[in-house]
């Protein structure tokens, strides 16, 4: 699954490699949660447009957000379960980031994170979905969730799930919705190669939410982290998972 990323790279190098219109105020983000409102990318009267929206899809025909956001979508079923199909096939959307985490359950219990990026160091756009919500009282609100697919043979030993990956090559046929989900689309539904991503543990802080700094991502070794006191929350408390 992805429960939490981060996205620190500079708005203008974001630019150059999304090539959206405008330069918005971004500040750098270490520790993204459900919930939180997040930069994606997306086409927009035909060009590609930059938008914040709230991690946690809200079917347009749900009455009210519920309790536990939908923050991931199985790629093996985004095509048909009836919260991800529309916005599958009408709105998709590049996530940007520079690395995520995953947690990797220890043989006492613990769960140790891991910070997850790409090989070269080079940011990656996660594949999403997303949606406009209106409220009974007539609000709107714009949400999305990050599709996942099986991890690759490197990275399984951590989780079962990771993101799915679209490479710079492809925005174009992602973001192209005009006319209906395209076959080709489901293609690029696939773990990302083995030796594209690396991961490397980190300190335990990054459990809690509130925490937002640059040594969260920073390598550290296991015996440091264990002196660390166990945090009083799973990381995944309050996310639903995986459909």
């Amino acid at each position: 699954m992805c429960g939490r990323y981060s996205i620190t790279t500079p708005v203008e190098a974001m630019r150059r490699m999304f090539k959206f219109e405008g330069l918005p105020n971004l500040g750098a983000n270490y520790n993204v949660a459900p919930t939180n409102a997040v930069p994606v990318v997306r086409l927009k009267d035909n060009h590609r447009d930059i938008a914040m929206m709230r991690w946690g899809l809200v079917p347009s025909w749900a009455k009210e957000i519920r309790p536990k956001p939908l923050i991931n979508a199985r790629a093996e079923t985004v095509a048909e379960k009836p919260a991800f199909r529309g916005p599958y096939r009408h709105h998709r959307c590049l996530v940007p980031a520079d690395g995520y985490y995953e947690w990797r359950k220890e043989p006492d219990g613990g769960k140790q994170p891991y910070y997850i990026l790409r090989a070269d160091g080079q940011m990656f756009a996660m594949a999403g979905i997303w949606t406009d919500w209106m409220a009974p009282d007539g609000s709107e609100l714009d949400t999305m969730a990050i599709i996942t697919t099986r991890a690759n043979d490197h990275l399984r030993p951590l989780h079962d799930r990771m993101p799915v990956m679209i490479e710079e090559k492809d925005f174009e046929l992602w973001l192209e919705t005009s006319g209906g989900k395209d076959l080709d689309v489901d293609a690029l539904l696939k773990p990302a190669p083995n030796d594209q991503f690396v991961a490397h543990p980190v300190s335990r802080r990054v459990n809690r939410v509130g925490v937002d700094d640059p040594e969260l991502i920073e390598p550290i070794s296991l015996r440091e982290d264990s002196s660390e006191q166990p945090e009083d929350k799973d990381p995944k408390d309050g996310q639903l998972d995986l459909l």
